[in-house]
């Protein structure tokens, strides 16, 4: 059921290629029920260069404010909802910011990439009130969604374990290595910034949160020593910003205001993340998670086994294979029953995701069977796995989650 249409004005800090997705939903497909009324950043050749895309669609430009600018901007445009797009480590800052001037607050995974920052933000809502949503994009895949309700309905009975492997690609994956991602004080890590998906929807599958965490990881194959060591052709590696006219114009041409580099050597010194990660982790429900994350990938995608009182769940999604062509699918295994293959698609994949969740943010208001919104709650759950995997990582040891000093 619909509710009545709303509609609310929103503003935008961070212009980096993630927030073109939100900003066409802003200025082109949620027009009845959305507003897009201003765009802070530090770098104004990338606000500009946005401003240009939303006119080649058809939008009008929208103020340009520096990012010190915060606070002015949010009362000169009467700002009700914020979307934060940031710099992993910034998130806090604005998120807090605009919390406490009465404002809600749309954010990019992760919420944020430490306990203590965490923490700022729970407080935050705490006091003011207002609210926060995490974009967890893979909510609204509908392959994993459908696996939430088989779960949800008790097809496979109580869940005792998850077994889930994630593979990112040699490009996708060096992506990381590449941009300001590859200093783990700017993004967590993988742990963080990427798994927090892959955790998150292990606490939204089972309904529960994690209670304790063991991790092994290390750089073994991008970074100075493993060129040398793996023997790899660097050219392979290599991206060219003026090859592509969007990446040309929000980075290559922005350079020479911030300095940075979107285009950095894989290879080079400076990588402090690792590329290879394992984590072994129990819930609060008692179940257990066994999670491979590999960045260094022949193909992407995703496999997920989970184990129940009544059988098994089995998923795989090929998102990209040099190979051969993207392809799901979603097998559920009762004990002495034949196994039945559920039907679902590959074709609705990240681009998909954006969209629904995009109409979920900024559309009319509609009923949500699964609880695929997720509120600062959700968003400090899924980091919880992923804090208490990089200590364990320093320390050699189990984590428990409530030593982290967050506070749920």
């Amino acid at each position: 059921m619909r509710k009545p249409l709303t509609h609310k004005r929103y503003a935008l800090i961070g212009t980096g290629n993630r927030a073109t997705v939100f900003l066409r939903a802003l200025t082109v497909e949620h027009t009845g029920t959305a507003e897009l009324v201003a765009l802070a950043d530090v770098n104004r050749t990338r606000m500009a260069a946005h401003n240009r895309r939303l006119a080649g669609l058809g939008a009008a430009p929208v103020p340009e404010y520096p990012a010190e600018d915060f606070l002015a901007m949010l009362d000169r445009e009467a700002v009700d909802t914020v979307l934060v797009t940031t710099v992993d480590r910034t998130h806090d800052e604005y998120i807090t910011a605009a919390l406490r001037a009465g404002r809600d607050v749309i954010t990019e995974k992760p919420m944020t990439t430490d306990p203590e920052r965490c923490q700022r933000i729970l407080d935050a809502v705490a006091d003011t009130g207002r609210t926060v949503t995490v974009a967890f994009n893979y909510r609204y895949q509908p392959v994993f969604e459908r696996l939430k309700q088989i779960i949800a309905a008790g097809e496979i009975g109580e869940v005792g374990s998850v077994h889930f492997e994630w593979l990112l690609d040699t490009r996708h994956g060096a992506d990381y290595f590449r941009r300001w991602h590859r200093d783990k004080a700017n993004s967590g890590g993988l742990l963080v910034h990427k798994a927090t998906h892959h955790f998150d929807l292990v606490n939204w599958w089972l309904d529960t949160e994690p209670a304790e965490v063991y991790a092994q990881g290390r750089l073994f194959f991008y970074g100075p020593d493993n060129l040398r060591r793996h023997g790899q052709d660097p050219a392979a590696f290599r991206l060219d910003l003026t090859e592509d006219p969007w990446l040309r114009e929000l980075y290559h041409e922005a350079a020479h205001e911030d300095g940075y580099r979107r285009d950095q050597d894989v290879f080079a010194p400076g990588v402090s993340i690792e590329d290879d990660l394992a984590v072994l982790a129990r819930y609060r429900s008692g179940a257990t998670l066994t999670y491979h994350l590999t960045a260094y990938a022949p193909w992407e995608g995703v496999r997920v086994m989970v184990n129940g009182s009544k059988g098994r769940a089995e998923l795989e999604v090929v998102e990209a294979d040099p190979g051969g062509q993207p392809h799901a699918s979603l097998w559920v295994r009762r004990f002495w029953q034949p196994p039945q293959q559920v039907p679902v698609s590959a074709e609705e994949g990240h681009a998909s995701a954006d969209r629904r969740l995009c109409a979920a943010l900024f559309g009319a208001e509609t009923e949500d069977s699964t609880g695929k919104r997720a509120d600062h709650l959700a968003g400090a759950r899924s980091l919880l796995t992923g804090f208490a995997a990089n200590r364990s990582l320093v320390t050699g040891g189990p984590v428990r989650t409530n030593e982290l000093g967050v506070r749920l």
